[in-house]
């Protein structure tokens, strides 16, 4: 009986260290949070959407649950609303032509179709907008390799407009900041169109962007026109360096209002 005991002891104490090992293996295959915040990295994601595309509302879904899963994380959400679905029976009212020129922009400089939902991360890679396992490596790969250059931003309300302090160190003529005023979160029910019926929610709305050139403008101030539904709780400012040759983007701030 004694015997039998020791055999279940030690068979229980192999398991056990055995389980140990496992466990010990995989946390040691994973690369730790503060390994991502110590190596300065982020992740600028330029979302290309329309309220007329039915291919739309899962890459806005999941811009939502992006931008919740990653709130404390140098993860950046700019969704960009195109114009060009307007003509098909919908007129998307976060949409603007300056936003379709972004998407244009990015087509000659990487090479890619116009489409919706289209992602682009860092200015450097683009996919399709839903594509959650494409969309969670580009991040954790932004994260763990990228190198930020420092963006001090401050935004505050002023009369009757949003006035934006910037402090960027780069005397680049190629290198632009771009500076985006954002409503967080918003919907809108669809009457006409590929969606119609659908209550769409919709984060990280770009409404307005700055563009500076930074040769001259290291340090400076920006504005913007307070939007009608304005609430400091719902919007944010987030601006980004981008080299104008290449597209990559070489850092990224954001800040609430003081």
């Amino acid at each position: 009986m004694i015997l039998k005991n020791l055999i279940t002891v030690g068979a229980f104490t192999s398991l056990l260290f055995a389980a140990f090992a496992f466990a010990h293996t995989e946390k040691s295959s994973e690369k730790p949070l503060s390994s991502a915040l110590d190596s300065n990295g982020f992740a600028i994601l330029e979302l290309f959407t329309s309220e007329g595309c039915s291919s739309c509302p899962p890459a806005d879904d999941l811009m939502g649950q992006i931008e919740k899963k990653y709130r404390n994380e140098p993860v950046y959400i700019l969704s960009y609303h195109v114009d060009y679905w307007n003509r098909l029976g919908w007129k998307d009212r976060f949409s603007s032509p300056e936003n379709s020129q972004r998407q244009q922009q990015y087509s000659r400089i990487l090479g890619s179709q116009l489409y919706t939902p289209q992602l682009v991360v860092n200015g450097k890679t683009e996919f399709v907008g839903s594509d959650t396992h494409a969309v969670e490596n580009a991040i954790q790969k932004a994260l763990f390799n990228a190198r930020s250059m420092k963006v001090d931003l401050s935004a505050k309300i002023s009369q009757n407009e949003i006035s934006v302090q910037y402090d960027v160190p780069s005397a680049d003529a190629k290198n632009i900041l771009f500076v985006n005023l954002v409503e967080k979160q918003s919907s809108t029910h669809v009457a006409r169109g590929e969606n119609e019926g659908r209550h769409l929610q919709h984060w990280q709305i770009v409404h307005q962007q700055q563009q500076i050139v930074l040769n001259k403008q290291q340090t400076g101030h920006s504005s913007f026109k307070i939007p009608e539904n304005f609430s400091t709780d719902n919007w944010e400012v987030i601006a980004f360096v981008q080299n104008s040759k290449t597209g990559e983007i070489l850092g990224s701030s954001k800040t609430s209002f003081h």
